[in-house]
């Protein structure tokens, strides 16, 4: 895989919230919007042979509890809430999330 975006920011709430915005419903909303907004986060775009994929198997289990060793979430999540990383689960996700933080001229492939 490659990086073709990078960025680290602060996340206000509002962005948190924006972003996921078709879990308002869901009881972990609130809390996984405070979550995203306490610190800063990197948001990256990637870009290579089934990338999608291969994210979410280096992300590991939504769960920590429930991940493999070595992912992401076993090493650095909290909880099932508070899993430390995201990733998209489809090409019409990725597209909604990429454009949430990027502008077209910002991903150099």
């Amino acid at each position: 895989m490659k990086v073709v975006a990078l960025r680290r920011i602060l996340m206000t709430l509002a962005q948190a919230e924006g972003f996921y915005a078709e879990h308002k419903a869901r009881p972990f909303f609130a809390s996984l919007t405070t979550y995203m907004s306490s610190g800063p986060c990197y948001i990256a775009v990637l870009e290579g042979d089934n990338a999608q994929e291969k994210w979410r198997e280096i992300m590991g289990a939504t769960n920590p509890a429930q991940a493999a060793e070595g992912t992401i979430r076993k090493d650095l999540g909290v909880d099932v809430e508070k899993n430390s990383v995201h990733g998209s689960d489809s090409a019409a996700s990725a597209a909604r999330e990429i454009s949430y933080f990027f502008a077209e001229a910002d991903i150099v492939a």
